[in-house]
C-alpha cells in the first residue's frame, strides 16, 4: 500500500517562486566580512555600502553611514572587526534582511 505524502510535501510548497528566509546574525557577519575587499579587517564606508547593496537595503549609503555611526566606537570612520563588527551586525540584524 502506498503512503499518501501530498500533505507532507505541500507543507513546504509556496505559491510564489521566491520564498524569503531571514538571515541570522552569523550570516550577516559573514556577508560583511566578505565585503572587506582589501582584507585589512576593517570595513570602510564604501565596503559597507556595497554590503548593504548586497543585503538589499533601500538606501545603502544611508544605511552604511548610520551603521558606522552606530558601531564605530573609536570614531575613526570605519568599522573594525571585533566589538565594532558585533555592534554593526546587531544593528543590521534588526532590519530583517532576507535571502531568496
Amino acid at each position: 500500500m502506498e503512503k499518501d505524502l501530498s500533505f507532507t510535501k505541500s507543507r513546504f510548497h509556496t505559491n510564489s517562486e521566491k520564498a524569503s528566509v531571514a538571515l541570522c546574525e552569523n550570516e550577516i557577519r559573514e556577508i560583511f566580512m566578505l565585503f572587506d575587499t582589501d582584507h585589512n579587517y576593517v570595513l570602510s564606508k564604501e565596503e559597507l555600502e556595497n554590503a548593504f547593496v548586497y543585503l538589499g537595503a533601500m538606501i545603502p549609503a544611508l544605511r552604511a553611514w548610520r551603521g558606522i555611526n552606530h558601531a564605530d566606537t573609536n570614531r575613526n570612520g570605519q568599522v573594525e572587526f571585533g566589538d565594532e563588527l558585533d555592534k554593526l551586525v546587531k544593528y543590521a540584524f534588526k532590519f530583517g534582511y532576507t535571502v531568496m
